[in-house]
């Protein structure tokens, strides 16, 4: 006759839940997000709280020379405005050091969408827009959409809210 062991049972009130429900407040508040981490939220451009890159280590110019979301290179990294910036390419590198300001996303890579309602959601490297020469981040696709469908007002709302947003972020 097999007897089995009897399973101890876990502690009273510890179990997965809390972490879940953590990690989904963390979620909507915009604090964590899967393609950033923990983004800084102290800091006028979306920064890896982790490894210090801005944009998650996408390159910039990038989007603008070749239309598409790319990830820069560790050998091709160059700190500026309290972050380190990764690029493709030599190239890419010596665009943006030669102007950042052209390059850089609007914002600070936070949500236009969300900076015209005066909140500083940070934006997705794969959810972009280029209007008007500028790189707009966007917190997910409806965020873009809605964008899209009327940038121009959106960019007035957020040109008025975004410097008292920056300096709650910059507290």
């Amino acid at each position: 006759m097999t007897m089995t062991v009897r399973r101890p049972a876990g502690k009273p009130g510890i179990g997965r839940k809390p972490l879940w429900l953590a990690l989904g407040l963390a979620l909507c508040a915009g604090i964590y997000t899967p393609f950033t981490g923990f983004a800084a939220t102290t800091e006028r451009v979306v920064t890896d709280r982790q490894t210090g890159l801005a944009i998650s280590g996408f390159d910039p110019v990038a989007y603008f020379t070749d239309a598409i979301a790319k990830l820069g290179k560790p050998e091709f990294e160059r700190g500026y405005g309290g972050a380190t910036w990764r690029f493709r390419n030599e190239g890419n590198l010596a665009a943006f050091a030669e102007d950042p300001e052209v390059y850089m996303p609007r914002y600070g890579g936070y949500d236009p969408v969300a900076v015209a309602r005066g909140a500083s959601v940070p934006g997705h490297p794969l959810f972009w827009l280029i209007e008007n020469k500028k790189l707009y981040f966007f917190y997910d696709a409806k965020a873009r959409a809605d964008f899209a469908a009327d940038p121009s007002q959106f960019i007035e709302r957020a040109e008025r809210k975004w410097p008292e947003v920056a300096r709650i972020l910059t507290r």
